[in-house]
């Protein structure tokens, strides 16, 4: 079954068509999602919430982009919809911290487990998630997007709706401010 015709079954709300759907894309959704949320948890929240979207929506899918792509768009934004409410999150604990209340909430780096990582690489695995945490949204997104999910610089284009070159320069800061943050992390760490 074609793209086009998985989309017609889709939006005639077939239940064989969605499972398909899902087998097919779970894993991607799941892996990018992780990328982004660093928690295995809410990735496979995320991953549920991203397939219910797509099947109250899909009626509104013009096939413009590939479903890959789309579907991409919507883990992003949910993953980034929850990265924002965790920051909106620990910015009222801290403001709590700073009167006084005894609510606090301490921030912990996430304990990452990503399935492409083999053991003996998870500290260093860990320390560079901990420094994409910092990367701002859209510099984070698009090296997710292609160092993790292997996706070309034009497909990343297609997925955040910007130029190549976009893309492209958004990987290099990415790349730069990766390798100041981890240059620190090593130096104080190996000595």
């Amino acid at each position: 079954m074609n793209q086009t015709e998985l989309i017609v079954l889709l939006q005639q709300a077939d239940d064989t068509a969605f499972k398909k759907l899902v087998d097919a894309y779970e894993t991607m959704v799941y892996n990018a999602t992780l990328g982004l949320v660093q928690n295995e948890t809410i990735a496979d929240d995320i991953t549920q919430e991203v397939f219910i979207q797509v099947h109250q929506s899909i009626g509104s899918f013009k096939g413009e982009s590939k479903l890959s792509t789309w579907l991409y768009r919507i883990a992003i934004t949910k993953s980034l919809d929850y990265l924002k409410h965790k920051n909106r999150k620990k910015r009222f604990a801290f403001i709590q911290h700073l009167t006084g209340s005894n609510h606090e909430e301490s921030f912990h780096p996430p304990e990452f487990n990503h399935p492409g990582i083999v053991m003996e690489q998870k500290e260093n695995a860990k320390a560079l998630f901990t420094a994409m945490d910092r990367l701002p949204d859209s510099q984070r997104i698009a090296f997710t997007l292609h160092k993790l999910e292997a996706l070309k610089h034009q497909e990343v284009a297609e997925v955040m709706q910007v130029s190549v070159q976009a893309v492209e320069s958004l990987i290099a800061r990415a790349k730069g401010n990766l390798r100041k943050t981890l240059q620190f992390y090593f130096e104080n760490n190996n000595t």
